[in-house]
């Protein structure tokens, strides 16, 4: 096995392990644009840019990935989004 192999299989490794969730946000014929961004803005730090980003991939596929990390940092995010009249789920 080569270096270059045997780094892969540890970086391929290393992810596995990871405890990395995500918070998936829904799409729903309630909120308008202007809202969820400044939910995503507010409860997820996004900018505005990567908030406009995120609605409009949730308006045209139906759902987003929106943050990512460990499911404790996640959960009061996840949490404040449904609050606020969002739906979406820690996967």
């Amino acid at each position: 096995m080569s270096t270059r192999e045997k780094e892969l299989e540890d970086v391929l490794l290393e992810e596995e392990t990871t405890n990395e969730h995500e918070i998936v946000l829904f799409n729903d014929d309630v909120n308008t644009f202007d809202y969820v961004i400044e939910t995503l803005i507010k409860v997820c730090e996004h900018t505005p840019e990567q908030a406009e980003q995120c609605s409009l991939i949730v308006h045209y596929k139906g759902k987003c990935t929106v943050k990512t990390g460990e499911y404790s940092f996640l959960k009061p995010k996840c949490s404040k989004l449904l609050q606020a009249g969002l739906s979406a789920e820690i996967v």
